[in-house]
């Protein structure tokens, strides 16, 4: 089933003009479809849909499904018959195809996710189209006609930070829409979140965006810049994405640059997940989405209480559907309206929180790196299963491995060492000691593993 993107926006424009009742309709006739395409197309769904009845419009019916579930059924998964895990792989190891077309038809976006352990995924058109229509229309309610005006004026570009050395979603849909749109390309430029600080702060001035999009601690980072008097541009939006944050954080952003800042959840299992609202509330998408918040036994949490985790059922693609898909974040539900006035769910975010490690350079200036800078770095390395890197000084990095299935376990930690020494290096880091964990990553409560662990206070 295929859509125009005219056809979305227009679909999406009387979605807003609905009450709750017509939208949950819509949301419970797009779960159907896309629950019978599922069994109908994929064998893993076929055998684990085997006892849900015939039609399903509340996916509270269905069974949960994860990462780890996906990735080892990958075949099976798949509703395109021709799509394997041998053929992603070799894909996404050449960093030439970023942002082609994979099997001609579909875009391959990968994650480490804030489990530590990889994921691949094949996004089609119709998901692709859904979240450029999703985004476009929440950019217009964020600006109103008078930001877009001024957006116009300031040449209308965006500036968007992202990881540039592998198939990441927003970089892979970076290079695809470069490469297929030329109008809109030269309205985008990607800047690496790789960049040194000093590099990355003289390419934003040079480049003066009206929109700056990344991740959230890169946006901060930048936001030092800022208040420093270093970094010298004048946005009219700015869009912190991928890390929570705090309604200080956001203030603090707002103030250093003089502009509006909104916020997203998503994730590249859904990225239009939801969206921000000016309460600090995020408005989850729920004529394309649907997000439950659940206990440890995948049970309802009721409104107002954090969740153990959340489930989200992404209702765009059909390649490889997301339906009961545990993200592994503790969200919770507003229980009275937003005072914004939007009637769709909003939701608190209590994890995926961005932890920044802050270095002592000798030159009175601390050093930061954002999270995003190792998760990236052992995303593209062959071997790494598991990772897990701790601040346990001020100068000393502690990395836990596990490497995977047949990897060499001495060549993958030489790998590791030799890569995390030179990224400490292009960051004048030279000083700072990297140490190898014989243990394994540690879990935090609820189960989770974090990549990337902070000195403690």
């Amino acid at each position: 089933m295929s859509q125009s993107m005219p056809w979305l926006m227009r679909d999406i424009r009387r979605a807003r003009k609905q009450d709750t009742a017509a939208v949950a309709r819509r949301r419970g006739d797009r779960l159907a479809d896309l629950v019978a395409h599922a069994r109908s197309a994929s064998p893993y769904y076929r055998e684990l849909y085997r006892d849900v009845p015939e039609r399903v419009e509340d996916p509270r019916v269905l069974p949960v499904t994860d990462k780890k579930q996906l990735m080892d059924h990958f075949d099976d998964w798949a509703t395109d018959r021709d799509i394997t895990l041998e053929k992603v792989r070799a894909f996404t190891d050449d960093p030439d195809m970023i942002g082609r077309r994979f099997l001609g038809r579909y875009l391959v976006a990968t994650t480490s996710g804030t489990s530590g352990r990889r994921g691949m995924f094949v996004l089609d058109d119709r998901y692709m189209d859904v979240s450029s229509a999703v985004s476009s229309r929440i950019l217009g309610s964020w600006l109103g006609p008078l930001g877009i005006a001024r957006a116009v004026l300031r040449g209308g570009r965006f500036a968007q930070l992202v990881a540039t050395e592998g198939h990441y979603v927003g970089f892979a849909g970076y290079c695809r829409l470069k490469g297929e749109s030329a109008v809109r390309g030269k309205l985008v430029r990607a800047f690496s979140v790789h960049e040194p600080m000093s590099r990355l702060v003289a390419e934003l001035n040079r480049y003066r965006p009206a929109f700056v999009i990344g991740y959230a601690s890169t946006v901060m980072l930048l936001t030092a810049e800022q208040e420093a008097g270093r970094l010298r541009i004048d946005p009219v939006l700015i869009e912190p994405a991928g890390e929570t944050m705090s309604a200080g954080d956001t203030e603090r952003i707002a103030k250093a640059f003089g502009t509006q800042v909104r916020t997203m959840y998503s994730a590249t299992e859904c990225t239009y997940l939801s969206h921000g609202c000016a309460e600090g509330w995020y408005h989850v998408n729920d004529d394309w989405a649907v997000l439950e918040p659940v206990d440890a036994d995948h049970r309802p949490t009721p409104p107002g209480e954090f969740s153990h985790t959340v489930l989200i059922s992404n209702l765009a693609n059909r390649v490889q559907p997301f339906l009961r898909y545990d993200l592994g974040d503790s969200v919770m539900v507003r229980p009275d309206p937003c005072p914004c006035g939007a009637a769709s769910p909003a939701i608190r975010v209590q994890g995926r929180a961005g932890d920044i490690l802050t270095f002592p350079s000798g030159r009175g200036e601390d050093v930061r790196l954002a999270p995003l800078a190792f998760s990236s770095l052992f995303d593209r390395m062959p071997g790494v299963e598991l990772f897990q890197i701790e601040q346990t000084a001020p100068s000393t990095l502690r990395v836990r491995l596990v490497e995977a299935p047949g990897a060499d376990a001495e060549s993958v930690w030489r790998r590791a060492h030799e890569g995390l020494t030179r990224l400490l290096a292009d960051n004048k880091l030279d000083d700072v000691t990297v140490e190898r964990g014989e243990e394994p990553p540690q879990q935090a409560a609820g189960g989770k593993y974090r990549t990337v662990v902070p000195l403690a206070d």
